[in-house]
């Protein structure tokens, strides 16, 4: 099963996927950072890591321990959220986001998380709720993460304007965060901004050593936007890759077939 989120791992840990997650060891926000048990703050941290490799049993594992050794750690509750949440079993996973809330109200890595898990099950209201709640809290230290999520929210929504405002106050923070990148260039692209919307694609296209890397949501939104601008050339090696490194993705279906007005989703 792959991954449903961009995951920001504790200490040096990271990789992309498609949103933004957080997992965080104690800090923007957490109860008593200063405080944690340690035990409970190093096995979360194992389980930050096994999570990021799919290795969800073995992060369930890590995350019994550190809870045995402080029921109360609300960073551990936040990633047994994402774990739950990659498994499917949406029941637990809302227990446990509610859970490290509970224990503590502004920890924002906790509500950014739950408003990815949210808006993936259609509950957008919710999830633009609960991105606020985690950009109210001023010692969030990676707020643009959030502002990306709740830009795709509100673009699943159907709502591009407040879309785009996300967006941009993602970028003004972190001008080459993908996420945002990647919402923005969809803006763009839905607003007959074909140039622009080329333009950042670029940006965000230069971010991985080689194209097909992008992803098949990214490669689609390069065929649609070149041939809005009849690149035939440019529309045609998109294509290619996504074909090519993607052939069981919607988006290659839709080329097969010619179903350019299908946009898919950004998370």
């Amino acid at each position: 099963m792959k991954p449903l989120v961009y995951l920001l791992a504790v200490l040096a840990l990271s990789v992309h996927f498609a949103g933004c997650a957080n997992t965080q060891s104690a800090g923007s926000g957490t109860r008593g950072a200063d405080k944690d048990d340690p035990g409970a703050r190093i096995h979360t941290e194992l389980a930050a890591g096994y999570f990021q490799r799919a290795q969800y049993d073995v992060a369930l594992q890590e995350l019994r321990i550190a809870l045995a050794s402080d029921k109360s750690y609300a960073p551990a509750y936040s990633i047994l959220g994402l774990v739950h949440a990659e498994l499917r079993e949406d029941k637990e996973a809302e227990q446990h986001f509610r859970r490290a809330i509970d224990l503590s109200p502004n920890f924002s890595d906790a509500h950014n998380n739950f408003a990815l898990f949210l808006c993936q099950r259609g509950r957008h209201a919710e999830s633009l709720k609960h991105s606020e709640l985690a950009l109210a809290n001023p010692l969030y230290t990676t707020p643009e993460k959030a502002l990306a999520n709740a830009g795709n929210c509100a673009l699943e929504k159907g709502d591009p304007a407040q879309a785009e405002l996300y967006f941009v106050r993602a970028l003004k923070r972190a001008p080459n965060l993908a996420a945002a990148l990647l919402g923005m260039a969809e803006i763009h692209y839905r607003n007959a901004r074909w140039l622009a919307a080329r333009s950042v694609l670029r940006q965000y296209g230069g971010q991985f050593s080689e194209q097909a890397a992008m992803g098949p949501q990214a490669l689609w939104l390069g065929v649609r936007a070149e041939r809005m601008l009849g690149d035939r050339e440019a529309e045609a090696n998109y294509g290619s890759i996504l074909r090519r490194h993607h052939p069981e993705s919607p988006q290659a279906q839709w080329l097969i077939s010619g179903q350019y007005e299908q946009a898919g989703s950004l998370l």
